[in-house]
């Protein structure tokens, strides 16, 4: 089971949902509530009206992470009917992960992290994560934002934008090491609205539930936007949680924030966690 990160939509996981398909493995790609088939696209945005865009209202203003978690777990209780689940998050979606884990660690067989974030009881959100001197480095989308987030209830973008210094940014922080035709269908996949209770949403692993599933994270090296050193740092703290049950971290060195083009090297780990 397969959890998108933020501005994001199930689709993105299809390049690797379609290999492990190939590998004989039963896939959901599991869209948030107003994200993929059921997403909102302001209509100013369409006409890429900024003025109008910074005050449009979004019905994803009022979701959180309880309807995040009530999503994947309703997910996750339906497809353990039919064996064993892995549960995987990339980006925002490992903190889905992560309150799913402690919400029916019976249902899961593993957890699975993608450059994704991991809350401990000193970064208790993904607010916190993305604050901690760690990720200082990282490359922020603050100055793309268009309108108030705190009026508006999302953070909203604008990934239809033509501004080159813009779109640089944007390559940046999602896939530096891409072509720029492959940048430009990543971009097209994304949608204007997340909404900021996400981010400031708790959702650290309990040790008595999340603490005992196997776990894994995908470590990607020329990530922008959860840097590394975050990375690093998330895994080792949920490895003093539960010093008997450590991550398994499999290193990608070259890969950005959505992963190698190259769907391959991250299949070939994931095909493995069902065993």
């Amino acid at each position: 089971m397969l959890v998108h990160g933020t501005h994001s939509a199930g689709a993105f996981w299809t390049p690797i949902a379609r290999e492990l398909t190939l590998r004989g493995h039963r896939v959901v790609m599991v869209d948030q509530p107003r994200h993929g088939t059921e997403a909102f696209l302001p209509e100013s945005y369409q006409r890429q009206d900024l003025e109008a865009m910074a005050s449009e209202p979004s019905p994803l203003s009022g979701l959180g992470l309880d309807d995040y978690e009530a999503r994947v777990t309703g997910a996750v209780r339906r497809a353990a009917r039919n064996g064993p689940v892995v549960l995987v998050g990339h980006s925002l979606g490992g903190v889905s992960v992560s309150r799913v884990g402690n919400a029916v660690p019976h249902l899961l067989h593993h957890l699975c992290y993608m450059a994704a974030f991991c809350p401990s009881r000193a970064l208790p959100t993904a607010d916190a994560c993305t604050a901690a001197p760690e990720n200082a480095d990282a490359v922020s989308p603050v100055e793309l934002t268009v309108g108030d987030p705190d009026r508006l209830g999302v953070l909203r973008l604008n990934f239809r934008t033509g501004e080159r210094r813009e779109l640089a940014l944007l390559k940046e922080m999602i896939c530096a090491d891409y072509p720029e035709a492959d940048f430009r269908r990543v971009l097209a996949g994304m949608q204007t609205d997340e909404p900021v209770a996400a981010y400031a949403g708790r959702a650290v692993g309990r040790a008595e539930s999340w603490g005992r599933i196997r776990r894994t994270y995908l470590r990607f090296g020329e990530d922008r936007t959860i840097a590394t050193a975050l990375q690093d740092r998330m895994v080792a703290e949920a490895d003093a949680l539960t010093p008997g049950n450590p991550f398994r971290v499999h290193d990608f060195p070259e890969a950005s924030h959505v992963g190698p083009l190259d769907p391959a090297p991250v299949t070939d780990v994931l095909d493995t966690l069902a065993a």
